[in-house]
């Protein structure tokens, strides 16, 4: 298990916690929440080893392996499928000293190496990073390709396939939604459940930490608090929490008041003096409460336009792409004032390209697009944080829109994005993600929009700034196109969804769980098939008898070479047994039998290599018998 005891942490002269207690037993999933800068990333730089408490202890089994996703890539020529089995630390040690006993000619270290190779499943390593990459969206020819020649966040996307392969007792992900579409995040929703290991999770995303948690740790005020459930449970607690505590902190003021104003009346009194003295005493030993604070930082709109026109915008017989390429033919869309429309679709299917059209970014390649008279774009796209000039504040940058307003207005404004103090007046250069997806926001906000067209809008917002988005997008009038992989701020700020895939924008009929359904069936059906007869017309029956017979006639040359492969995979069992049965028998390592153990062990490390490829071959030919049952079946 994980116990923090009394646990102090500091940052230079910034208190992260104090005192803390944590306990999480094996196996439990927790994700760790709290505002920016509460000490999250810190603490999870304690348990990797990195730091060490400034007082108290925290112990974790010594016998654990823990994996985290790192935030940066330093092998830029690896290629990507390589990059991630580096994540499997001990697979690659024993690849290295098998690669080194065969260039020695060592047959013993051959046979012990392919052993260990075999229990760290190095045989399977390959396809299973190969699947790891699959599920979080790269193609089979990205795999390939080298590091260096990924964007930003799709080498964080690397370095979550890289934590995921190697095996790990505690699995550490810092914000690994942020980078994911909502396809990948619903793939990793799964494969996370399914970790047998002991999971920490940081995360601004409630509903990807409630369908994965089933514990939420609080970072507050220096404090761990520790809830069950996911966040849902979590802020149903806490709300419970706080009023009681409110309810305590009032009591005791009022009883503060009364003891304070005995005091002061009877005080200098003789007669009651000893009665004050008590009363005194009694209030040094008064517990501090303290009331329940939850209010937001964050405070805004979105200014409202003066003017504006219906419709907003029109596209009609879009042709929408890059240069020459294509990827949305006959796009249809109207956009009018107070439209909430959420884009659906899997990776790459177009959905960035068709908000940089109607934002003017791109051009359509073909169609008609009329702009409404007094439309006004408000465009929120993650590229658009690295425009802010690094050398200007927050201030400077709103002062540049409008630089008649007075000053205290813009400060004003600015605080309800939280840029206060000093901070408004620093330069954007050391900013992070989270401050500079703010200040975007405020200058879009400022700039009073009649159209928000937003992509991936959350990214490194946390939950305070993405609760004060949604409920500002519910009190803009004007119309919202939105991507998003936050699937509360989907269901709390849209009415309807477009569906983007095929080359197509169609209108989905559904919710958010229609689609998590409709993404599962798009898979199946772009998933690579077998070379078999596509499933014929059901109202044709002659069609369907000869095509099953098609499809009998080619089962039995693969029943056949199934069998063949599992015949010869029983007999090199049968030799392989015979082998360790030799090399378990003490004997064999005298001195005199020197050669009979090298002949051995070199034998046994021939059979372990024929049997990894007889199962593999043997294990492929199933899936492809099955596959082919499965559709004779539906034929029948």
């Amino acid at each position: 298990m994980i116990r923090l005891q009394n646990l102090t942490l500091q940052r230079g002269p910034q208190r992260l916690l104090e005192d803390a207690e944590l306990t999480l037993h094996a196996g439990q999933k927790a994700g760790l929440i709290g505002a920016n800068g509460a000490g999250k990333s810190t603490l999870f730089a304690l348990l990797r080893g990195e730091l060490v408490p400034d007082s108290g202890d925290c112990q974790l089994p010594a016998d654990w392996r823990i994996a985290h996703m790192r935030q940066e890539v330093d092998t830029l020529e690896r290629i990507a499928v390589d990059y991630v089995l580096d994540g499997d630390l001990r697979l690659r040690e024993v690849q290295q000293q098998l690669a080194a006993a065969e260039a020695a000619h060592d047959g013993a270290a051959q046979a012990r190496l392919h052993a260990e190779l075999d229990s760290a499943d190095g045989y399977t390593a390959d396809a299973r990073a190969r699947k790891l990459l699959a599920g979080l969206g790269f193609t089979n020819d990205q795999m390939d390709r080298p590091v260096g020649s990924f964007s930003g966040g799709w080498r964080m996307r690397l370095n979550l396939a890289q934590a995921l392969m190697c095996p790990s007792d505690l699995l550490l992900l810092d914000e690994p939604t942020n980078h994911l579409d909502l396809d990948a995040i619903l793939w990793l929703e799964e494969w996370l459940k399914s970790y047998p290991g002991t999971l920490m999770l940081i995360s601004h995303d409630r509903d990807f930490l409630d369908a994965v948690v089933d514990h939420v740790a609080h970072v507050e005020q220096c404090k761990l608090t520790l809830y069950r459930g996911g966040y849902t449970a979590f802020e149903r607690a806490r709300a419970e929490r706080l009023a009681q505590q409110q309810q305590a902190y009032e009591k005791q003021q009022a009883q503060r008041a009364h003891m304070e104003k005995y005091i002061a009346r009877f005080k200098a009194q003789a007669t009651k003096a000893r009665q004050a003295q008590s009363r005194i005493k009694a209030l040094e030993r008064m517990e501090e409460l303290s009331a329940a604070h939850v209010d937001s930082p964050f405070d805004f709109v979105f200014r409202e336009s003066q003017k504006i026109s219906s419709p907003l915008l029109d596209l009609s017989e879009g042709r929408l792409g890059y240069g020459d390429k294509v990827i949305l033919e006959k796009v249809k869309l109207q956009l009018t004032p107070g439209a909430r429309i959420g884009l659906l679709g899997p990776n790459g299917a177009g959905k960035s390209t068709l908000i940089k059209n109607l934002a003017g970014e791109l051009s359509p390649i073909g169609g008609r697009l009329v702009r409404g008279e007094n439309l006004t774009v408000g465009y929120f796209a993650q590229h658009q944080l690295d425009s802010l000039d690094s050398k200007a504040s927050p201030l400077l940058h709103l002062q540049r829109l409008a630089p008649t307003e007075r000053e205290q207005t813009l400060r004003d404004f600015l605080g309800g994005f939280d840029f206060r103090g000093g901070r408004i007046d620093e330069p954007v250069l050391n900013f992070s993600g989270g401050e500079k997806a703010r200040l975007a926001l405020a200058l879009i906000a400022w700039e009073r929009p009649n159209l928000l067209l937003l992509d991936e809008p959350t990214n490194h917002l946390d939950l305070e700034m993405r609760l004060a988005l949604t409920m500002a997008l519910q009190e803009f009038s004007g119309a919202v196109l939105v991507v998003s992989h936050d699937r509360h701020l989907l269901k709390s700020t849209t009415d309807d969804f477009l569906l983007v895939a095929d080359g197509k924008v169609e209108a989905f009929d559904g919710d958010l769980d229609d689609y998590t359904r409709w993404l599962a069936d798009y898979r199946q059906r772009n998933a690579p098939v077998s070379n078999t007869p596509a499933n014929p017309d059901k109202t044709d029956k002659k069609a369907q008898r000869q095509a099953a017979a098609a499809l009998r006639q080619q089962l039995a040359p693969h029943k056949r070479e199934a069998d063949k492969l599992e015949a010869e995979l029983g007999k090199v069992h049968e030799q392989l047994a015979k082998v360790e049965a030799a090399l378990g028998d003490s004997g064999i390592y005298e001195a005199g039998r020197k050669d009979e153990l090298r002949d051995q062990l070199a034998q046994q490390a021939k059979l372990k290599v024929r049997e990894a490829e007889l199962e593999e071959a043997w294990m492929m030919a199933l899936e492809t018998l099955e596959t082919m049952q499965a559709e004779l079946e539906a034929l029948s």
